[in-house]
């Protein structure tokens, strides 16, 4: 006869990812208030949830590297460190190492690799994102050894160990987005010698207009790091070990490696959901308070699709700020369901950062109509501080800042929640900082 299925568990709540949203979801619960054995996190990393931004950046650094328990959430917004014990503490149950491989939304029942079950009155999603790979792709070696993604705590162990055995080694950078940009400069840090490369005319295409990135580029340029913009890697050279020896590039150049990261995107974790729930753009349609089409079933942060009031328009967002906020919003609307009481609809203000070198940016608002550049963006200058404005229809709805202050940052965001008349282009060249601070 069949082995019994292991006795299923049930929980008025499931939170089912162990990332930034389902930390922060948890939180939210904690302080909404729940009762012991009320609400399990099932997560398939084998370590309480983590702030993820910290992997590229500071985890990696040569000089006293961040590492657990230090950035679990909800350390990265100012927030208490939610250490594996203060979930037993509040009768949380915390299920790492535990991938569910089934859901079945009409049943209420997710199914684990290990043919465990569990039951739920509510749901909340948060199951985040995978690395896109190049064996995705087919790409001919694209398994050799030490060519390494980063999404999770335990890639980013691999990458440290890797940067370790190879010090002083070659390393080539696939892709020119977020993980590659800060990777590159992280491991030009731990003198590597590092080469970018990706096919796009300029690097972070979807936010950097030419002019900010061809900043970054030459400051990346002038730190040592080289970019080859324009091809892709089509291949890879590896030695009897496995181990990658060499980038084949589609333009017939080829690049010596030690080690190869790949930062090419990821994809929304949404096929436990396939055909059970409206989808919509890439992700899982939810309405302001995140709900999706089959009530009691909630999906925030990278997964979700989403309405966004600012723009009258359903967007998804992959980053951490709305993975905390949206996570907090679910949560806030669980519980405000239940007692009754109204919740205010997510109003969000799209918002991204990067840190590297000695560099830090913020955006916020809409990317969108004709930019207009500000301030001192030669990379040479001892402190570089610029921006850019983005102009449609004769208002202000974006706003990206170089080298700003905490005040600085604010007032840009304050004009892009605020999207105010714009004043001419050679105007609002020669105000720069000035025209956001009067808002």
């Amino acid at each position: 006869s069949p082995p019994a299925m292991a006795s299923g568990k049930h929980f008025k709540y499931i939170v089912l990812g162990g990332g930034v949203s389902g930390g922060y979801a948890v939180r939210e619960f904690a302080k909404q208030g729940v009762q012991p054995g009320e609400l399990a996190i099932i997560s398939k990393e084998a370590v309480a949830p983590y702030e993820r931004p910290a992997l590229s950046k500071a985890y990696l650094f040569p000089q006293n590297p961040a590492r657990l328990p230090g950035f679990h959430v909800c350390v990265g917004s100012g927030g208490e460190r939610l250490l594996p014990e203060w979930y037993s503490e509040k009768g949380i149950e915390l299920i790492l190492s535990t991938e569910i491989v089934k859901a079945d939304l009409a049943s209420k029942t997710l199914t684990s690799a290990a043919g465990t079950t569990f039951t739920y009155d509510t749901l909340l999603i948060a199951t985040g994102s995978s690395v896109i790979k190049l064996s995705d792709f087919g790409t001919q070696g694209a398994d050799s050894n030490n060519i390494l993604y980063l999404r999770e705590i335990d890639d980013a162990d691999n990458l440290y160990a890797a940067i370790q055995a190879k010090k002083g080694g070659k390393a080539v950078v696939v892709g020119g987005g977020y993980i590659g940009l800060e990777l590159s400069a992280v491991l030009k840090m731990n003198d590597l010698d590092v080469t970018m490369v990706f096919p796009e005319p300029w690097c972070m295409p979807r936010l950097f207009t030419a002019e900010i990135a061809a900043f970054y580029e030459s400051y990346y340029t002038n730190k040592g790091v080289k970019i080859l913009k324009g091809t892709v890697a089509v291949g890879f050279d590896a030695d009897a070990n496995g181990d990658v020896t060499a980038v084949k590039l589609k333009d017939g150049s080829v690049l010596d490696a030690d080690i190869v990261v790949v930062g090419v995107g990821g994809r929304p974790l949404t096929n436990l959901f396939k055909g059970q729930v409206a989808e919509e753009k890439g992700g899982i349609k939810t309405d302001a308070f995140f709900e999706t089409s089959v009530p009691g079933v909630y999906a925030v942060g990278d997964v979700a699709t989403f309405p966004m009031k600012i723009y009258n328009d359903e967007r998804r967002v992959e980053h951490v700020d709305h993975s905390r906020k949206s996570a907090e919003q679910a949560v806030k609307a669980i519980k405000g369901k239940e007692a009754g009481s109204a919740v205010e609809e997510y109003d969000y203000l799209p918002y991204f950062y990067s840190r590297s070198f000695d560099l830090s940016w913020q955006f916020y608002g809409d990317n969108v109509g004709d930019a207009i550049l500000f301030g001192d963006a030669d990379p040479g200058s001892a402190k570089p501080k610029f921006g850019s404005y983005w102009v449609k229809d004769g208002k202000c709805v974006g706003a990206f800042l170089e080298g700003g202050s905490p005040e600085e940052n604010a007032a840009i965001a304050k004009l892009a929640r605020a999207q105010p008349p714009a004043a001419s282009p050679d105007e609002l060249k020669a105000a720069g900082l000035q025209f956001a601070s009067k808002i």
